[in-house]
């Protein structure tokens, strides 16, 4: 196994995760989303309208999806594909967490 792809007890590895590359822009969304959620706590202190709380906080929802999402992807294409180079048990032990993780982001 290499050692980026040597895995630990809590199914992570070492070495550089698929969304390094991206690290500064997942950064950059979640201060912006931190900011939305900030805004809603706000709206509900200046008691505003129930409809229009609920509109941000369904923003923010699929704000917080999409880098999901994209999460997922970099988490396929990098982890995923490199513990499948490692070899077949460590492919199929990766394919299995990210398949799990995708249950969890869609279970409501």
């Amino acid at each position: 196994m290499t050692e980026a792809t040597e895995t630990t007890e809590a199914g992570s590895h070492d070495g550089p995760h698929g969304y390094t590359s991206d690290k500064p822009a997942y950064l950059k969304r979640m201060r912006r989303i931190e900011g939305q959620v900030r805004g809603i706590a706000r709206m509900i202190d200046e008691d505003v309208y129930c409809i229009d709380v609920l509109t941000q906080v369904s923003a923010v929802t699929k704000a917080l999806q999409a880098v999901s999402l994209a999460l997922v992807e970099d988490h396929l294409g990098h982890c995923v594909v490199d513990a499948a180079k490692a070899s077949d048990d460590d492919g199929a032990a990766k394919v299995k967490e990210a398949s799990e993780a995708i249950a969890r982001l869609v279970r409501m």
